[in-house]
C-alpha cells in the first residue's frame, strides 16, 4: 500500500508541476525583448518592449514622429500614415547612428524605423516627400 501511495504522490507532484508551467509560460508581452540606450540601436521598437511607454516627443513638418522610449533610451521615426505623399523617413542622433525606411505612400497604415540609441544624447525624425526634406527639432 505504501507503494502505491507513493506512485500516487509522484504522479500528483509531476502534474502540478507540469500545469504551474502552463501558467508560467511566456505571454506576448513578456516575450518582447528589452535593451537600454546603444543595445537598443538597429532594432525593431515593435519587438522590444519598448514600444509599451513611447510617446510621440516631436513632430516633423512632414508629419513624421519621433518616438521616444524613457525605459529604454532609445529613438524611432515613425510615420502615421494617411496621405500618400511621405516617401522616406529617417531617425538620427546627434553621434551619427541613422536608420531610414521607405514606402510607397497610398495612404496606409504606419510604417517605423528601427531604434537609435538616446541616452544622454538627442535624437530627430525625418522625412523626404517629393517637394522636399523636413526634420523634427532635436530631442
Amino acid at each position: 500500500m505504501k507503494t502505491y501511495a507513493r506512485r500516487f504522490a509522484t504522479a500528483g507532484s509531476a502534474l502540478v508541476l507540469a500545469a504551474s508551467g502552463l501558467f508560467m509560460a511566456s505571454t506576448p508581452a513578456s516575450a518582447a525583448t528589452s535593451c537600454l540606450g546603444s543595445t537598443c540601436t538597429g532594432k525593431d521598437p515593435a519587438t522590444t518592449t519598448c514600444q509599451n511607454d513611447a510617446k510621440t516627443v516631436t513632430t516633423s513638418i512632414l508629419g513624421t514622429e519621433l518616438r521616444y522610449s524613457p525605459s529604454c533610451r532609445a529613438a524611432w521615426a515613425r510615420y502615421p500614415g494617411g496621405t500618400d505623399w511621405v516617401h522616406t523617413i529617417k531617425v538620427e542622433n546627434s553621434q551619427g547612428n541613422a536608420y531610414s525606411t521607405r514606402f510607397n505612400g497610398g495612404g496606409g497604415g504606419a510604417v517605423w524605423t528601427r531604434m537609435v540609441n538616446d541616452k544622454d544624447i538627442v535624437s530627430r525624425a525625418c522625412a523626404t516627400d517629393d517637394g522636399g526634406y523636413a526634420c523634427s527639432s532635436w530631442y
